[in-house]
C-alpha cells in the first residue's frame, strides 16, 4: 500500500531578550543553578500582576514580517488552562483566537510552506528526570528558571511531505531568525524546539489521518530520525489492522524510538479565555512599517545574490548566508579588495568550522597576499588565527615570522634533489607505478622548505623523477 506523509510543524523559539515575558527576571543560561532566576510573578504567587515585554513583541513582529505574515491591528493574550508540574500558575499565558500574526509563508528549496500563525506566549519550567530516562524515571525534579521566558510559536500548515522537507524547513527557519536578529535559535540551548505533527494517509486521498506530536527533539538530525521512525511506526500499525491514536510522543535518542507520553489534547480541553490581567494590544501601523523597513536582506535573497554577483556555488552561498556574521564578513572583505572566490572558499573551510571571525579589512589583506602567492595556505592559516587572537594585522604577523612562499624553481631544485637522494625507496616505488609515493616525497620537501609553493614543488619533483 502506498502512503503519503503529512507533516505540520510547531516551532517554539526563544526571542533575544534580557528578561522574561511578563516579569523582570533575567533569562537564565541553561547551566545556571536551578530555581535561581524566579520571582513572585513567574512563580504565580497570588496578587501578582504580569507586564508585557516590549522586546519580545518586537522580535515576534520582525519574525512575522520576515515570513510575510499579515499583522492584525489588535491582538490579545489568553489563559491556556492545564495542570502540569512545570506550570506553576496552573495555566500558561498564550494566544488563541487573536494571535499577533497569521497567513505567512516560508520558501524552502523552491517549495512554499504556509505559516498559519506566529504568536507569543510564556515558556513552562523544566522537568529533570532521575537518570535522564523520561519514560522510566521513578522521580523528577522541577527547575523553574525557564518558567515565564518569552516564546514565539511558529505554526505551519501541514504542507511538508517527508522527514527531509521537515528538517530543511526547520533549518531555513533558524537561518531567517538569526539573520533578522530575532533569536540565536540554538537547539542545544533549548532556544529552538521543533515539534512535528505527523500523520499518514493513502496516496491520492485528501483527508488527513490521525496525527501524533513529537517532543524532546534537540537537533536537526534527531528531528529527521524521529520523523522517519514515527512514519514507519504508523505505517506498520495501520497495515496490521491497528489504529493511530492522537497523542503526544517523546523521542528517545538513546533507544532511537518514539514512546507515548500523554493523549493529545484538543483546543477546547484547554478552556481558553482572555487573560484578565493584561490589556489587549493595539499594534501601531507606523511602528510595524518601521520594523519592516529595518529588516535586513533575507537569507534566500542573499544566497541568490551571492551566486549571481560573486560567482559562488550554491553550496558556498548556502553556508555563508546561513550566518549573518559570516555573510557580512565575506561581503565587506570583498568590498575592500578580497578576491571573491578564494575568500568564499576560505570562509567555508577555515572560518565557518571554527567560528573565529577576523576584521574584514584584515581578511582582505590576508586573501590578497595568499592570492598573490606571497604566502602558503598553511602560513595564511597561522597568520589568520594569530590575528584573531592578537588583533594585529596579517601583514605585521607575516613580516615578523618571515613568512614567504618560495616559487623560484632554481631555489627549490637543490632541496628537491636532496629529498630524492635521501629517499631511494620512495623514488623506486614511484617509478614502479606506486604514484602515491609522490606524496611522501612532497611531505619530506615541505619539512625542509615549509615556504615552498606546493604546486611548483610538485611539478619540480615530477620533472626530476621522470
Amino acid at each position: 500500500m502506498d502512503w503519503e506523509t503529512v507533516i505540520g510543524m510547531e516551532v517554539h523559539v526563544q526571542p533575544k531578550t534580557h528578561s522574561k515575558m511578563f516579569c523582570g527576571c533575567s533569562v537564565a543560561d541553561v547551566n545556571e543553578p536551578p530555581n535561581t532566576h524566579v520571582c513572585e510573578i513567574c512563580l504565580g504567587m497570588p496578587g501578582t500582576l504580569p507586564a508585557i515585554n516590549r522586546a519580545a513583541v518586537e522580535a515576534c513582529m520582525k519574525t512575522a514580517l520576515a515570513l510575510s505574515c499579515e499583522i492584525p491591528r489588535h491582538t490579545k493574550f489568553d489563559r491556556k488552562n492545564y495542570m502540569y508540574p512545570d506550570l506553576p500558575k496552573g495555566y500558561q499565558i498564550s494566544q488563541y483566537d487573536l494571535p499577533m500574526s497569521v497567513n505567512g509563508v516560508l520558501e524552502v528549496d523552491g517549495r512554499k510552506v504556509r505559516i498559519r500563525r506566529v504568536h507569543l506566549e510564556e515558556d513552562t519550567g523544566k522537568l529533570v528526570h532521575a537518570g535522564d530516562k523520561l519514560h522510566k524515571a521513578w522521580e523528577s525534579y522541577v527547575d523553574l528558571n525557564r518558567a515565564g521566558v518569552p516564546l514565539m510559536e511558529i505554526v505551519s500548515e501541514p504542507d511538508l511531505r517527508s522527514a527531509d522537507e521537515a528538517r530543511d524547513y526547520a533549518i531555513e527557519l533558524r537561518t531567517v531568525l538569526r539573520a533578522i536578529g530575532a533569536s540565536e535559535a540554538d537547539m542545544e540551548k533549548g532556544q529552538l524546539r521543533a515539534e512535528p505533527n505527523i500523520s499518514i494517509r493513502r496516496a491520492g486521498t485528501d483527508a488527513l489521518g490521525v496525527k501524533t506530536e513529537l517532543k524532546n527533539i534537540n537537533s536537526f538530525r534527531a528531528l529527521h530520525r524521529a520523523i522517519l521512525y514515527e512514519v514507519d511506526r504508523q505505517q506498520k500499525l495501520l497495515e496490521t489492522g491497528g489504529t493511530v491514536v492522537q497523542e503526544t510522543r517523546g523521542w528517545s535518542e538513546d533507544e532511537e524510538r518514539t514512546f507515548s507520553q500523554r493523549s493529545k489534547e484538543f483546543a477546547e480541553d484547554y478552556r481558553y479565555f482572555p487573560e484578565p490581567d493584561l490589556p489587549p494590544l493595539e499594534l501601531d501601523r507606523a511602528w510595524i512599517e518601521e520594523l519592516r523597513a529595518a529588516l535586513p536582506e533575507l537569507p534566500a535573497i542573499r544566497r541568490a545574490r551571492l551566486v549571481s554577483q560573486h560567482g559562488l556555488t550554491a553550496g558556498q552561498a548556502a553556508i555563508i548566508s546561513a550566518d549573518r556574521d559570516l555573510a557580512d564578513l565575506y561581503e565587506t572583505a570583498v568590498m575592500q579588495g578580497a578576491p571573491p572566490l578564494p575568500t568564499a572558499n576560505w570562509i567555508v573551510n577555515e572560518v565557518a568550522p571554527t567560528g573565529k571571525l577576523l576584521d574584514p579589512a584584515y581578511l582582505a589583506e590576508l586573501m590578497t597576499m595568499l592570492q598573490a602567492k606571497d604566502i602558503t595556505r598553511d602560513q595564511a592559516r597561522e597568520a589568520y588565527f594569530e590575528s584573531v587572537e592578537t588583533g594585529r594585522t596579517p601583514a605585521e604577523i607575516v613580516a615578523e615570522h618571515g613568512y614567504r612562499q618560495v616559487s623560484d624553481e632554481s631555489e627549490l631544485r637543490v632541496i628537491a634533489e636532496a629529498v630524492i637522494d635521501a629517499n631511494p625507496k620512495a623514488v623506486a616505488d614511484y617509478r614502479s607505478g606506486k604514484t602515491q609515493a609522490l606524496n611522501a616525497l612532497l611531505n619530506e620537501l615541505r619539512k625542509k622548505a615549509p615556504q615552498a609553493n606546493p604546486k611548483v614543488a610538485r611539478e619540480l619533483l615530477l620533472k626530476l623523477l621522470s
